[in-house]
């Protein structure tokens, strides 16, 4: 070690002083000791110069090494602090440890004061690292919800402008395409069976791929959504589900149709349609049953069903990419997930996200 470390002593006894300085020389390290005596001249001291260590007896005439301790912890936290006293009982030891000393050393075993300084440095510049790998990987998950969530955002809106493409230029074809088909079709010979059984094909053939386009555009983005709000769309989607897979879903929305903000709104029908998605895949369900309400100043949206229920190792599984989506979506709006589940009785999935985080439209109200 060579750098030259700057001590702050806190010691009454110059003699003490100089002895504890001669045991650090002697130990090998390189520095420049400050020696105070007063609880102004170590307050002081701190304040105007950081040392890398404080050495510090426990009994002084003003005030004892425990004020002493807290005044350091107060003004320079990271700073390691080692007891150099005469005497120090089992009791008092520990407690000073417990209370964030680093170490303690008797003056009678002056010996152990260079390798208990060395390990304190040592100790302290790995917490700082550590400190610093943590804060940089704080910033990184920060930067890597920020491209999630940005990422998110462009891909909703991606999916609005695709779907009015869809909606609005192939729905606008095909119907112009219907009624010109229409047209030939009254033009067409009524003994011209074949043609005309050709024509009414075709028409149905329209009329089917009008109700795709309707169909895709209706997945990319619900206009119900948009239009009428989050509980509106809810249980559009727990009726489409129905429809589709035969599970019975019963819905209770105790909030009005409100027309949140685009991201909150979104945040949620999307987590909906995911937890949808998993009880089709896994849950081996027969009922679902699906709740939307205001609990706590978080809107809620509780979806249980009757199937397998999910286990713990699945829930804490980092395969499990679908939870994870859902997390991330709820994260992003400061929300949290929960998922409970019981062998053959079934999962619930609670989302829970602040109204804070809704901001209501102009002119609207929740």
């Amino acid at each position: 070690m060579n750098e030259l470390l700057r001590i702050l002593m806190l010691e009454d006894n110059p003699a003490h002083a100089e002895l504890a300085k001669h045991a650090l020389t002697a130990s090998g390290l390189k520095f420049d000791a400050q020696r105070v005596e007063t609880r102004r001249d170590f307050e002081q001291e701190l304040a105007a110069h950081t040392p890398d260590l404080v050495l510090s007896d426990y009994s002084l005439p003003a005030f004892d090494g425990i004020d002493a301790l807290r005044i350091a912890q107060c003004l320079a936290p990271d700073i390691p602090f080692i007891f150099l006293t005469g005497t120090l009982g089992e009791d008092v030891a520990i407690e000073t440890l417990k209370i964030g000393a680093t170490d303690y050393v008797l003056k009678k075993h002056l010996a152990r004061l260079g390798p208990s300084v060395r390990r304190a440095l040592r100790e302290t510049a790995e917490r700082r690292e550590r400190c610093a790998a943590e804060k940089k990987l704080q910033q990184s998950n920060e930067q890597l919800r920020a491209l999630s969530a940005y990422l998110q955002h462009v891909r909703e809106e991606e999916r609005i402008r695709i779907s009015r493409q869809v909606h609005d230029e192939l729905g606008q074809a095909l119907t112009g395409l219907k009624l010109d088909v229409a047209s030939l079709i009254s033009r067409l010979p009524k003994h011209s069976r074949g043609l005309r059984g050709r024509a009414h094909a075709l028409s149905d053939c329209i009329d089917a791929t009008i109700q795709t386009v309707r169909r895709i555009s209706t997945e990319l983005r619900p206009g119900i959504l948009d239009n009428l709000g989050l509980a509106a769309a809810i249980e559009w989607q727990a009726q489409e589900f129905q429809q589709k897979t035969g599970i019975v879903c019963a819905t209770t929305t105790t909030v009005a149709d409100t027309l949140w903000n685009q991201r909150f709104t979104t945040t949620f029908f999307r987590i909906f349609q995911e937890i949808l998605t998993n009880i089709i895949r896994h849950a081996s369900a027969s009922r679902v049953e699906v709740f939307l309400g205001v609990e706590n100043e978080r809107l809620v949206l509780r979806v249980t069903d009757n199937g397998r229920g999910i286990s713990e190792a699945e829930v804490a599984g980092d395969k499990s990419i679908g939870l994870i989506g859902i997390r991330e979506r709820a994260a992003l709006l400061l929300g949290e997930v929960v998922f409970a589940g019981r062998p053959g009785l079934g999962t619930t999935v609670t989302v829970g996200i602040p109204l804070a985080s809704a901001e209501p439209l102009p002119g609207r109200t929740p």
